[in-house]
């Protein structure tokens, strides 16, 4: 019997998504446009194009009801992740890197910095400078102090970084 409390439980631990406060309250906020203001202007579209006539070669119709399965496949995704979110709090190790620091690095052989917010999967945006916890730069800072070098292979090749600073 302890044995499927245990499976259960370590069930329940792979199906959490941790995520920041910060991406939380942005997937919350997602969700509400989404359900509050796309949705119900794709369904007036949707409502609109059936008025005129023929739908089988009616593209507006079409189109509209193309963009409301994406809509409600995001509310669904949205929703999933909301149900199995674990907020994780910004790493309080002393000068070590963990979801939600903001860390400065430099990559070796340019003097041009980059700041990256480690974020959850779910969170991540790396053109606004978030990246994922599983990414493969994410995955190779975490624990990593100030000063730290490290190795990342990445589909461009073998990369190296500098920790400069952790926030």
């Amino acid at each position: 019997m302890p044995k499927k409390k245990t499976q259960n439980n370590q069930a329940k631990i792979q199906d959490q998504i941790e995520l920041t406060a910060e991406g939380l309250k942005e997937l919350r906020e997602e969700l509400s446009q989404l359900e509050n203001e796309k949705l119900p202007k794709v369904l007036k579209r949707i409502a609109v194009a059936r008025e005129m006539g023929d739908l089988s070669e009616n593209s507006e119709y079409h189109s509209a009801r193309d963009e409301k399965t994406l809509i409600e496949a995001r509310i669904s995704q949205i929703n999933d992740v909301l149900k199995r979110a674990k907020v994780v709090q910004k790493s309080r190790s002393v000068g070590s890197i963990g979801m939600g620091n903001t860390v400065t690095v430099k990559k070796k052989g340019d003097s041009k910095k980059r700041t990256f917010i480690i974020a959850g999967e779910f969170e991540a945006d790396p053109t606004n400078g978030k990246i994922s916890i599983a990414s493969p730069v994410g995955k190779s800072l975490l624990g990593k102090k100030k000063g730290d070098i490290i190795k990342v292979k990445v589909p461009a090749g073998l990369v190296e970084y500098k920790v400069l600073e952790i926030k």
